[in-house]
């Protein structure tokens, strides 16, 4: 396990962009439950231009001396709001009795199932008879647990966290309305977002519905950009452009250029941000944009190489590189020297059956979406493809 870190060490720290760039100051950790295993920890509480916000854990690459270090990617800079059943480590848990100790810290790593970090001991002390502090011992999790009762409810959410989104979205469909509602408020918006993408779209609405505005539309941009732009489009106008309006405008600008599409197009179909790099970058670069977790399983099989700039619609499409093709590559090897012209870019109007056609004839898991001028645009994968194609429905039938 790697050494953890303490909250009383945490926050003091800078929090650094990923090349190192301080944006603010760390000032909590915020944890949830997590079933019978230790809490989660959700994020991290920072100071970034005199606004208190909310830094996902996911986001963050490493803890280093010099301060807790992003992976990659912009911080959503919306106030943070504390919600139901988290907690903060200093403001609500550091100073609670233990026993006849107090809670004097709390050590946080990395879980050795996967990415995220939990809480793994504490640190307990007290005053002695003459007021002087007495030196704190350190405990495992278990024994300051009883500080962290989530309740019935929560306690469901925190068994729900560690299965398939397919698995959950079954569990949420077998619920009265009014029982989906509920544990869909209590869901951190990520793992809510996860979920609608495996949920029938008019239960998707449904459940975006009962959300206040701000939320919903949070919820939203943690959604995949193809499967939002397919929930968007059900909703009533006045709904879709109030939705649109109360996300960051680096979010909604391309959800509004995905709208523009008919459906059953490429252009409709797209994921705007497939994994894109430059010509110039590594294939040992590559590798390590694959390897992060916060990449979606069906975006990391291959990468998109183009001219700069390398947000959509970017500089001139070169070709792709798949994970195969990058496994077998010396580490300093330049992209633009591994590509691939095959399967050939479609253009955004071409409808659902040829595209799926063009998957099919390459034995593809995505094609590239390409402008007239020759950018790229977009990637249309399998999944969603198969999700177009086979009956409306048929999520339901999976599962049961």
């Amino acid at each position: 396990m790697a050494t953890p870190v303490f909250v009383s060490r945490l926050t003091r720290l800078a929090l650094l962009d990923a090349e190192g760039t301080p944006l603010g100051r760390i000032d909590d950790v915020v944890l949830a439950p997590a079933g019978r295993e230790p809490a989660r920890v959700l994020g991290f509480v920072a100071t970034v231009q005199r606004r208190r916000i909310f830094v996902n854990a996911a986001r963050v690459g490493e803890i280093e001396p010099s301060g807790v270090r992003l992976r990659s990617g912009t911080i959503d800079v919306r106030p943070f709001q504390q919600r139901a059943g988290e907690k903060l480590a200093v403001g609500d848990l550091l100073g609670s009795r233990v026993g006849d100790d107090f809670l004097t810290d709390l050590a946080i790593a990395p879980s050795e199932a996967n990415s995220s970090w939990m809480a793994v001991s504490a640190a307990v002390g007290g005053r002695g008879p003459l007021r002087r502090r007495r030196s704190p011992r350190i405990v495992e999790w278990a024994e300051v647990a009883s500080l962290f009762d989530p309740g019935p409810e929560l306690s469901e959410v925190a068994e729900l966290r560690d299965m398939h989104p397919s698995d959950v979205a079954a569990h949420i469909r077998s619920l009265p309305h009014h029982r989906r509602r509920r544990l869909a408020g209590l869901m951190e918006d990520e793992r809510l977002a996860d979920v609608l993408e495996e949920l029938p779209e008019d239960e998707q609405i449904r459940l975006i519905s009962g959300l206040d505005l701000t939320r919903a539309a949070h919820v939203l941009e943690e959604m995949e950009p193809d499967d939002a732009v397919d929930l968007l489009g059900e909703l009533p106008e006045e709904e879709r452009a109030a939705l649109l309006a109360a996300m960051e405008p680096t979010e909604s600008t391309g959800l509004r250029r995905l709208l523009a599409y008919d459906d059953d197009t490429a252009g409709g179909l797209m994921t705007p941000e497939p994994v894109i790099l430059p010509g110039t970058a590594t294939v040992a670069e590559a590798q390590a944009v694959v390897r992060e977790a916060s990449t979606p399983v069906e975006l990391a099989t291959q990468v998109f190489v183009v001219r700069p700039p390398t947000s959509t619609p970017t500089g001139q499409y070169l070709g792709l590189v798949s994970i195969q093709r990058l496994l077998r590559e010396a580490p300093a090897t330049a992209l633009e020297h591994c590509v691939t012209a095959e399967p050939e870019p479609v253009p955004p109007e071409l409808p659902l059956r040829e595209v799926a056609e063009r998957i099919a004839a390459y034995d593809a898991l995505a094609v590239p979406v390409c402008d007239r001028a020759g950018r790229l645009i977009g990637a249309v994968t399998v999944d969603d493809v198969l999700d177009h194609v086979l009956p409306e429905g048929w999520r339901r039938k999976v599962r049961r």
